[in-house]
């Protein structure tokens, strides 16, 4: 069994791999060929220069994220069949640590290690390829800010969530997936109650909507919709970036509406509500809660599936760990399960863009659809996204729908 099994993972490692190798060059091919034009419905509001320059912005991210792709499977494969996993459980035992203290140090320096093979990638994304393409705003000092305040949330919450999953894990018996499960749910449903007024502002400063006529005309928008928030604010996204967003966030007395201070400046009011209307959509058509339910349905499955693997000397040995405790499982449960879910993202996609389009379509019976059609393609020329991806790549990624075909609803509405 342990043969077979090691064998069934080399298989996923090596397709997976492969798969997303072979749609990344398919996207890359396939924006090169259609670069030297505009798509016909963008031509009279893109210029030819725009569309070469999201052309080119897509293609060199793309290529580094085929580098991380490669990059990421050899880690993989070290730490599992290559035993660097086994020797990190061997060297935090041999430091005299057991128990719940030894499955946090082993899973946190595994944590460490990860962020530092991610670490030049993020540099280089941030200060090579946005830079280089005009759209990076950060400092060396405050990305290492971000970095420093990142790895101290990141334990303050993380450690004592893991410290709770490890113990339910050792100590309620066959139906700890049961317990596990309900500690995530939540932990996710407090993570969005207390982010916009605890978390966000310890990254950015947001302040109240200070255009007076904007808001106003906000308001009637949250009026005609039945929507409450508890404040409009504007973030200062400029400090890092050039792209231009919104969003709201939280749920119950929390929720806020929030602008990029970017987005405010690319759009005229009537454009910013319409894109306000579209988010608006995604409460209204309760796109929130349920992909919280699905999230939900897939974790209880994916714990109760760890729950009837956590006993399995074939599972720890076929994966190259001679070890086997709650925090080598989680450990190698987490490397595995990614290599075999993958070809099943077409239909979390599906789902996501099928929101996107019903918020599309409730922001045209509240707004007018025109003036989501002109904001979107100022997002699409100012973001450099490009208007021409490869329909499989988009099919396996993109959680929002071609350009091409939103702007077409839309126009149809």
């Amino acid at each position: 069994m342990t043969a077979a099994f090691t064998a069934l993972f080399l298989a996923a490692l090596v397709l997976t791999t492969a798969l997303r190798l072979w749609l990344a060059r398919r996207h890359v091919r396939h924006i090169a060929a259609h670069r030297g034009a505009v798509p016909a419905p963008f031509r009279d509001a893109i210029a030819l220069e725009a569309h070469q320059r999201a052309a080119d912005y897509t293609t060199a991210r793309m290529r580094l994220a085929m580098v991380e792709v490669v990059v990421g499977a050899l880690f993989v494969l070290a730490l599992t069949l290559g035993g660097l996993l086994q020797a990190m459980h061997a060297g935090w035992t041999a430091l005299g640590m057991g128990g719940l203290m030894h499955g946090l140090a082993f899973i946190a320096g595994l944590v460490v290690l990860n962020s530092a093979i991610d670490l030049p990638f993020s540099l280089y994304r941030t200060f090579v390829i946005e830079e280089r393409f005009g759209f990076n705003k950060m400092t060396l000092r405050l990305f290492l800010v971000d970095l420093v305040k990142g790895t101290l949330l990141g334990a303050a919450i993380g450690l004592p969530l893991l410290t709770a999953v490890l113990w339910l894990m050792e100590r309620m018996g066959t139906h700890w997936w049961f317990y596990v499960w309900l500690v995530w749910l939540g932990f996710n449903l407090l993570g969005l109650a207390i982010y916009p007024t605890l978390i966000a502002p310890l990254f950015n400063k947001f302040t109240p909507l200070g255009d007076a006529v904007l808001k106003e005309r906000i308001e009637r928008l949250l009026a005609r919709c039945g929507f409450r928030a508890s404040g409009l604010f504007v973030m200062d996204g400029s400090k890092r970036s050039a792209h231009g967003n919104a969003y709201f966030t939280g749920f119950g007395q929390a929720k806020r509406i929030v602008f990029f201070d970017t987005l405010l400046e690319k759009l005229a009011p009537a454009e910013v509500e319409a894109v306000l209307a579209h988010e608006l959509g995604h409460y209204k058509r309760r796109h929130v809660w349920k992909r919280i339910a699905v999230l939900a349905l897939a974790s209880l499955g994916l714990l109760w599936l760890l729950g009837s693997l956590i006993d399995a000397p074939w599972f720890y040995r076929g994966l190259g760990m001679q070890a086997q405790d709650t925090a080598a499982a989680l450990v190698l449960f987490s490397l595995a399960v990614p290599l075999f879910v993958f070809p099943l993202s077409p239909l979390t996609s599906a789902l996501s863009r099928r929101h996107e389009y019903e918020a599309d379509a409730y922001a045209a019976e509240q707004t007018q659809a025109g003036d989501l059609v002109a904001a979107l393609v100022k997002l699409y020329r100012d973001n450099a996204a490009t208007l021409t991806p490869d329909p499989l790549y988009s099919a396996f990624y993109d959680s929002h729908p071609p350009a091409a075909a939103r702007i077409a609803h839309l126009q149809a509405a």
